[in-house]
């Protein structure tokens, strides 16, 4: 089957302004079960959270948004104390995007970012099975299955995490 090209994104860091857009991502119920964000807050408050996070974020947390044509659509977060290993996460906002291969475009242009930018050697990830568009997503762009994780909850059904890895002399190898 063939696979359409999947959409140019830009990575940069997010300005406290975009933290209004980000917000708008909050009031879609549905979203935030997927995403695991909490249901119910106001827009306020996730104003309030996305400014604190963009304005002081951890230091274990580089957190960058994902641009199409100029607009935001989404932010790759890549996180941990380890100075050469760090966590991958990956979020698209509307729900009218998902599908649409803007997903995958993050997690490739977070890993390039990670292991050319950063120097890292490994980036790590997990998703929860009933998360099967993340799960193709890690799979599409190189990540091997390391193991089995926690059980957690995704958008309301019990599931587990699946983990997985790659390493920045695979990802050299296998980068078209």
């Amino acid at each position: 089957m063939h696979q359409p090209p999947s959409p140019e994104v830009l990575l940069r860091p997010l300005a406290v302004e975009e933290a209004e857009g980000l917000a708008d991502w909050g009031g879609d119920d549905e979203f935030c079960r997927a995403a695991g964000w909490t249901v119910g807050l106001s827009r306020q408050e996730h104003v309030t959270f996305q400014r604190r996070l963009i304005a002081e974020p951890p230091p274990d947390l580089t957190r960058l948004g994902v641009y199409t044509h100029g607009r935001l659509v989404g932010y790759i977060a890549l996180q941990g104390g380890e100075p050469t290993r760090r966590e991958l996460g990956f979020l698209i906002g509307e729900r009218r995007l998902w599908r649409r291969g803007f997903g995958a475009a993050a997690a490739r242009a977070a890993l390039l970012h990670g292991f050319t930018k950063m120097h890292l050697t490994e980036i790590w990830a997990e998703a929860l099975e009933a998360n099967v568009a993340s799960i193709a997503i890690l799979r599409r762009v190189g990540m091997r299955e390391i193991g089995l994780g926690a059980q957690g909850e995704y958008a309301g059904t019990p599931s587990r995490y699946r983990q997985y890895s790659l390493a920045a002399d695979d990802f050299r190898r296998t980068r078209p």
